[in-house]
């Protein structure tokens, strides 16, 4: 049990007898009244989102999860498939309630995946990643205004906003909580 003044972002509650991972935490101390935490929670089976308000002397209940380095493999159309590297074990996890993982997953790649008992129920992500542009518009000449931009596609299927002297092949650090450009990677 953790009071609720102590929940963070990316925290494993258990609330009605279900998991549930803190995907946004808000503290409020109005100038009347006690002070208390607006959290949304999503749901790990289900991927359903919820939103709670608790007085942050409240106790809530966080669950015991353990987190385990394994090599992404493939997603087909219902599970991302992992690999463990040192037991050769094959983890599946349902692509429901973590569709927007596809867009950082890279075939080969090592990801910290989060177990609860014994079953693996979320992909944690790094904040940044490496992603190489595999479709880009050139730029036209002329076009020198600052602040301009254009989308690109990059190796994994997202689509980002980038400053518009950005080309096929660069590789870009991205933000993988906003999906926003970062910054150019040189190699």
């Amino acid at each position: 049990m953790i009071k609720a003044s102590q929940i963070s972002k990316g925290m494993f509650l258990l609330v009605k007898g279900e998991p549930y991972i803190v995907s946004e935490r808000e503290f409020v101390n109005p100038g009347k009244g006690p002070a208390f935490v607006r959290v949304k929670l999503k749901n790990v089976k289900t991927g359903l989102v919820i939103k709670e308000t608790i007085k942050s002397q409240d106790s809530v209940e966080d669950v015991f999860v353990e987190s385990k380095e394994a090599q992404f493999l493939y997603t087909d159309s219902d599970s991302y498939h992992f690999m463990d590297n040192q037991t050769y074990e094959q983890y599946a996890i349902p692509v429901a309630g973590l569709e927007d993982r596809r867009n950082y997953l890279k075939e080969g790649e090592s990801y910290q995946l989060v177990f609860y008992e014994d079953k693996p129920i979320d992909i944690k992500l790094p904040y940044k990643m490496v992603l190489t542009v595999t479709r880009a518009e050139n730029a036209v000449k002329g076009d020198t205004v600052s602040n301009i931009t254009k989308n690109v596609t990059v190796e994994t299927g997202l689509v980002v906003r980038v400053p518009i002297f950005i080309k096929e092949g660069d590789r870009l650090l991205i933000n993988t909580e906003t999906g926003e450009y970062v910054e150019r990677v040189n190699t």
